[in-house]
């Protein structure tokens, strides 16, 4: 099997989504998913920048491939003589395990569809669920996704994860700058400059990949959106406000899910695990999950874990809550035939209590 070709044909597959959908960052957020892919295409760590006239350089060549590629149509993949439609992924991953590599394909906000081809480091089961860690990245987009679900199964991105903690340690948020420190301290890490944490970063990428795993095991098991209603949602949101909130909300429900991450940190008094979480948290994570804050600030008091347990347990029956009624109001507006009313409905109930959106 040409995994040389594989690669390639996966990668133009990368590009034309990239180029279609460059449009739903913003200035800012595409410098930044752009300087990842630069880093990735030249095999540098997350902390290397590279030289600032050759990214620059590499910047006018990817936007000038773009251009080509705006109207191209996504293209089959050949494996062993056989094409494959590009978002097969059972079938292409049926022939690619057995040589230790795995395919992923999928849609992420935006409706983008994204893409990686990477090597298998290890296969496991982990609640019922089979886990792949996944090491060198032979193709990928301009998303930096650690960790998602496909079909049944939780795929690993360990070379992203790497990278998205990276620019969690260095561009932290004024409000998840204590917690950060948290998370240092009970990983045995008492210097907290960069530089100092980079031989260190091991500990501190265990404790992120527990946290990612949980959220892919939530989103797995998780109620709360019917899953036709969240296709159609999606679909009718695409791009907006509307979705990035929906998103936000699906997400934390996976978060507070008795098998999610925020669960399976209070049965094992994670410190370091909740001090992270919080630090990575956004602003919606915040005005969706107030009490879970709050309780972070306490769960060194006596029954501090049993504050925490219960601010999870009361935050995930109202983002339930919450589902429910935007499933309502959604479906409202098609019996309606009118799914923009029920987007300005929606928008207002939950946005109402957030502040700006992130990238």
């Amino acid at each position: 099997m040409d995994m040389n070709r594989l690669a390639r044909e996966i990668r133009r597959n990368c590009d034309i989504s990239d180029a279609r959908h460059a449009g739903v960052f913003s200035i800012c957020g595409l410098a930044l998913r752009l300087r990842d892919l630069y880093r990735w295409e030249r095999g540098l760590d997350p902390w290397e920048e590279g030289d600032p006239a050759a990214l620059l350089e590499w910047i006018g060549a990817r936007e000038g491939l773009w251009d080509t590629l705006a109207d191209a149509d996504y293209g089959n993949l050949m494996l062993a003589e056989r094409e494959f439609e590009p978002f097969d992924t059972e079938a292409i991953n049926a022939r690619l395990e057995p040589e230790g590599m795995l395919y992923g394909a999928g849609y992420a906000r935006g409706l983008k569809p994204t893409f990686f081809l990477a090597r298998i480091e290890r296969r496991q089961q982990v609640q019922g669920v089979t886990l792949y860690l996944l090491g060198r990245e032979l193709a990928r987009d301009l998303l930096t996704l650690p960790a998602m679900t496909q079909g049944r199964t939780i795929l690993m991105r360990q070379e992203a994860a790497r990278m998205a903690l990276w620019d969690t340690i260095v561009y932290a948020a004024p409000s998840a700058k204590r917690a950060l420190a948290v998370a240092l301290d009970a990983c045995g890490i008492s210097d907290h400059r960069p530089a100092a944490i980079r031989p260190h970063l091991g500990r501190l990428l265990g404790v992120q990949e527990k946290i990612l795993i949980g959220h892919e095991l939530g989103e797995l098991k998780a109620l709360g959106f019917e899953r036709s209603a969240w296709r159609q949602m999606v679909a009718a949101f695409s791009g907006s406000r509307v979705e990035i909130l929906v998103r936000r909300v699906k997400d934390l429900l996976a978060d507070t899910d008795p098998h999610g991450t925020l669960a399976r940190i209070c049965r094992r008094r994670d410190l370091a695990g909740l001090a992270l979480f919080v630090a990575l948290a956004d602003g919606l994570s915040r005005a969706y999950l107030p009490r879970v804050f709050a309780a972070f600030e306490r769960v060194r008091e006596p029954r501090g874990w049993q504050l925490l347990a219960a601010a999870v347990a009361d935050g995930h029956r109202e983002l339930c809550r919450l589902a429910e009624h935007v499933t309502a109001l959604f479906r409202e507006g098609l019996a309606q035939n009118d799914p923009s009313a029920a987007g300005e409905r929606i928008d207002r109930l939950l946005g109402q209590t957030v502040g700006p959106l992130p990238e």
